[in-house]
Parts: C-alpha cells; structure tokens; sequence
C-alpha cells in the first residue's frame, strides 16, 4: 500500500474529487429558470438560493477552520454528508413546490458541504508540496472552477430536450436531475474522504495551532487588508462575470456560449497559472499587485476605446478572459499567502476566516453591477466602478498587506512555551 501513499493519490485527487463535487454550485444558472418554472416563483426569488449558498459557505469556512485543521477525515466526511443530503433534498423541495425548502436545502445545507469542502484539501496539498504550495492549491482550486465546464454538459443531458419557448419537454426531470447527481456525488466525495490523507509526522494539531488566537488574526492589519483585497477581487469579478451575457449580447456578439466557456477555462487557469507563477515570487502578495494591474489595464484599454458603444468584440472578450483568470487566480494564491504571513501549522483556520470575504462577496458582487446598470443604463459606467475598485485593492495591496511573519499564539501560551 505504501506505493499509494505520495502525493498525487493521497492529495491531488482526492482534492480534485471533492473540488469538482462542489464546484457545480457555479452551474446555477444552467437551471434557476427551471426551478422557477416548476414551482411558479420568479427567477429573481430562486435566485437568493445561490446567494445564500455563496454566504453560508463563506460562513462555515470561517467557523470550521479549526475542525478541518484537527482531522481532514472528519471534515471531509461531514462536508460529502452535507453537500449530498442538500442536493438531493433541493431535488425533494422542488417536487414539493417550497421556495423555503429549497433556500434551507440548496443555500444552507449544501452551503455548509460547500465550505468545510472547500477548506478540506488546502492544507493537505501544501504539506505534500512543500516546495510548490502555489501549484498545489492551484490543482486543487482549478477543479472548483472546472466543475461546471465537465458537469454542464450532463447537466443539459439530464435536463431534457426544450420545447421553442426554451421551456423543459419534461418539467419533472429538473428535480430527477438532483437525484441522480446527489447519487454522483456521493460517490466521489465519498472516494476522496477514502483516499485524503496527510503526509507521515502531519497527524496531529500543533501547538501553534492549538494555542491559537482569532483575536489576534482579527485585528491585524495585514489580515484586515488580505481581507478586503480578496473582497474587492470577488465582488469585481462577480460583478463583471453577472454581466457577461448581456454586454456581449449589447454589442451583438452572437456566440455567447462560445466566451462563456472560453471565460470557464480561462476562470481554472488562472487559479493554476496565477499561483503558480507566485512561487517564483519572492513576495507572494506581488501575484496580486499583477493580477489588479492587468485588471485595471485591460479596463483602461476597453474604456479608451470605448469598445462597448464600438462593438469592439475582441477587447471585450480580452477583459473578460483577463478579469476571469484573476477572479480564479484570487482564490488559489490566498491560502500559500496566508501561510507565508501567518504559518502553516495554523492556516485553514486563517483561510476559513478570510473566506468569509466570499460570503459577503456573494452578497453585494451581481447586486453591485446590476445596481449600477439600473441606475445608469451604462455598461460603461460598471466597468467604471469595477476600475474604482480594483485600483483601491492595489493601493491595500502594496501599503497595507505587510511582508512580515505574524504571530498567532496568544500570550498565555507564549508564558507557557518560555516557562517550559
């Protein structure tokens, strides 16, 4: 058995089998419409299902840090129980025709799966990859943005044919088509809770880990700035990715399915790219100074060629490819940064903290775009907003998100280690 145990079957695969379970939360709006059809609600009402699953995510990474950093089995296991149980109860609350039983099943229960799982694998790649922690994240989050170009497609097939309206031949398969995916996805989770497993002498909670301090991670300023510099980064890329369809179909570029995956792919590259290429850097948080730059540059080259009253297709699909790689490459550099400031041993309770950006991201990103373009009827006026944004995540990036080591055990326990 020990040929099994390296780092490919006992971290990248089972982190790409949880990742590419998850992940499917971004298929959301293959069948929102569907559901709404079926149980007579308007799509704007379904819609609070995703962003509550989006919240409760961010939550439960932030309050389930600490049991993920004590036994990955255990977490891994509760993550595949939650995640199974509310897909396949959204499927049962469909059949039912209860808006409230689907926001309970699909945004909070699931939510919970959503976010232990997505904490699950991080800290058992970069202990694998010691040397190559950007890489090893990068994997493993590129399957949370590859989930829905594998599972859109069976998605569809599940679906069904449509009638001309684009309404389903078989309205009951929206909620079979729950069923049959919770069955799936039960079985892979189950299979990477079977093959996940640290590296020898990574078995037991450290001692920082234990005598660790929220207070102090909380309100240190380095946190704070990582924090809101995630936020930023999410809430823009929301913003911009909710009004994707809709600016192309303003400057009538007709294959929208075509950018929406090439978006997808460039949305998982950039988590590998990103963080990779951040290994190579002698201060991790330079990725992101180069993730906003190109943000920015690529805004100001829409905007001075005013590409979207122009029909200039090729740029708009430039920004979009652009801020898609970096809104992927935002979540696979967080966790190597964080441990780079604040330690290993201690990092996916400080990564589940600073998730919680991703719950409030989830919450204010579409709204944001779609506030603005109610009030404005401008894309151009978005991607003004969105350009504001990301020149204040820069600016946070290079004078609040400090270079230095925080410590992180409070001071009881430093009296204890000195007396000791």
């Amino acid at each position: 058995m020990r040929k099994f145990d390296n780092k490919w079957i006992r971290a990248v695969l089972p982190a790409l089998l949880i990742h590419c379970s998850i992940g499917t939360v971004y298929c959301w709006s293959l069948f929102k419409g569907d559901i709404a059809a079926y149980i007579g609600s308007s799509v704007s009402e379904v819609e609070w299902a995703f962003s509550i699953a989006i919240f409760v995510l961010g939550m439960s990474a932030a309050f389930g840090g600490k049991l993920v950093e004590k036994d990955i089995h255990k977490s891994s296991l509760i993550s595949a129980l939650f995640f199974v149980v509310g897909m396949a109860g959204t499927g049962f609350f469909i059949y039912q025709k209860s808006l409230i039983g689907i926001y309970v099943s699909y945004g909070v229960v699931m939510g919970i799966g959503l976010g232990i799982g997505y904490l699950t694998p991080v800290k058992t790649l970069m202990l694998w990859f010691e040397k190559q922690k950007g890489l090893a994240t990068g994997l493993a989050v590129a399957g949370f943005g590859l989930a829905k170009v594998i599972a859109s497609p069976l998605m569809e097939e599940l679906l069904g044919e449509r009638n001309n309206t684009g309404v389903l031949a078989n309205p009951e398969n929206i909620y079979t088509m729950f069923y049959i995916l919770a069955g799936i996805y039960l079985v892979m989770m189950v299979m990477g809770h079977l093959l996940i497993k640290k590296p020898a002498g990574h078995e037991e909670e450290s001692v920082q880990s234990a005598s660790f301090s929220y207070r102090k991670v909380l309100t240190n300023k380095t946190f704070i700035g990582i924090w809101f510099m995630f936020y930023i980064n999410i809430t823009c890329g929301l913003a911009l990715i909710a009004q994707e369809k809709g600016i192309l179909a303003f400057i009538g570029f007709g294959a929208i399915g075509l950018v929406s995956s090439l978006t997808a792919v460039f949305n998982a590259g950039g988590r590998i790219a990103f963080s990779s290429w951040a290994d190579k850097l002698k201060d991790r948080n330079s990725i992101y100074k180069i993730i906003f730059i190109l943000s920015i540059a690529s805004i100001l080259l829409t905007v001075v060629f005013d590409a979207i009253n122009n029909s200039v297709a090729i740029l708009i699909i430039a920004l979009l490819c652009i801020v898609n790689a970096g809104y992927g490459g935002g979540f696979s550099s967080l966790p190597p940064l964080l441990s780079d400031r604040f330690g290993l041993n201690s990092v996916s309770t400080v990564h589940g903290l600073a998730l919680s950006a991703w719950a409030f991201a989830g919450l204010t990103g579409n709204q944001l775009s779609a506030f603005v373009l109610d009030k404005t009827e401008s894309y151009d006026m978005v991607l003004y907003v969105i350009l504001a944004l990301f020149v204040i995540a820069t600016l946070i990036s290079i004078f609040v998100v400090k270079p230095d080591r925080v410590t992180l055990e409070s001071e009881d326990a430093k009296k204890e280690i000195l007396a000791g």
